[in-house]
C-alpha cells in the first residue's frame, strides 16, 4: 500500500489545526463568560443587524440583572416550560429528544426540538439560529463545555439574561418591563408563566400574548411551577 502523498498529509494536518483553533476560540469564550457577563451574544448581534437594515438607529432592549434580582417565579416557570429536568441532566435530556423525534415523525415535519436550556444557551451565545447538522454538532460540543465549566445557577442566570423575548427584546429585565411594566424581580407567578410560554417563538407570540392558546398554556405552566426545582 502506497503511503499518502505529502501534500495530502499537510492538508489534513492544516484542517485539523484550524478546527482545533476554532474550537479553542469557542472554549475561550465559555471560560471567560463563567466569570464575566456577556455584553452581547451572537444571536443578539444578528437580530440587531437585521433591525438596522430597516432602521439604522435601531437598538435592542436589554439590561443585565444578577440572578438574585430575577423573580423565583420566572426561574420556576422557565424550567417548567422549557426543561423540567434542568437540575438533574448534564446538558441533554435524552428522553425529551426521543419524544421530540417521535413527534416530528408523526407530524412529518419538525414541530418539536427537545433542546435543553443549556443547549439553547450554547446556540444563543455563539452560534446562528440556522438549522443544520454541523450547527447542531457544534451546539452539542459547546453544551458539554458549559455543563462542565459552569454550575446550574450560572447557566440559568446567563440564559435568563440573554434569551429573546420579542422583537428586539432580550433578557428577563427588558421582557418584564416591556410586557408588564415591572422589574424582573417583581414578576408574579402568572406573569412569569406567560413569559415562559413565549420562549419557543417570542416574536410570533408577542403579536397576541393573550390568545386562547397562550392563556391555556400559561395556566398549565402555573400548575407545574411549584414542582420545578431551581438552583439556589
Amino acid at each position: 500500500m502506497r503511503p499518502a502523498p505529502r501534500w495530502l498529509k499537510f492538508g489534513l494536518a492544516t484542517v485539523a489545526g484550524l478546527l482545533l483553533l476554532w474550537q479553542g476560540w469557542y472554549l475561550g469564550w465559555v471560560v471567560w463568560w463563567k466569570w464575566v457577563n456577556p455584553r452581547a451574544t451572537s444571536f443578539q448581534s444578528q437580530r440587531l443587524e437585521e433591525a438596522r437594515q430597516k432602521n439604522p438607529q435601531a437598538a435592542l432592549k436589554h439590561q443585565w440583572v444578577p440572578y438574585e434580582k430575577i423573580s423565583v417565579h420566572l426561574k420556576r416557570a422557565v424550567i417548567a416550560a422549557e426543561d423540567d429536568k434542568f437540575i438533574d441532566h448534564e446538558g441533554f435530556d435524552w428522553e425529551g429528544i426521543q419524544k421530540a423525534l417521535e413527534k416530528n415523525q408523526q407530524k412529518g415535519k419538525v414541530v418539536a426540538g427537545g433542546s435543553t436550556i443549556s443547549q439553547q444557551l450554547a446556540k444563543n451565545l455563539l452560534l446562528s439560529p440556522t438549522k443544520s447538522v454541523l450547527r447542531k454538532a457544534e451546539e452539542a460540543i459547546i453544551t458539554v463545555w458549559i455543563e462542565l465549566l459552569w454550575d446550574k445557577r450560572r447557566i440559568l442566570e446567563v440564559y435568563l439574561n440573554v434569551v429573546e423575548w420579542g422583537d428586539g427584546v432580550f433578557g428577563a429585565e427588558a421582557a418584564a418591563r416591556h410586557y408588564f411594566g415591572v422589574s424582573a424581580a417583581q414578576l408574579g407567578a402568572e406573569q412569569a408563566a406567560r413569559l415562559a410560554v413565549m420562549l419557543p417563538a417570542p416574536r410570533r407570540y408577542e403579536r397576541n400574548p393573550y390568545s386562547a392558546y397562550m392563556n391555556g398554556r400559561t395556566q398549565l405552566i402555573v400548575g407545574r411551577m411549584p414542582s420545578a426545582e431551581v438552583p439556589p
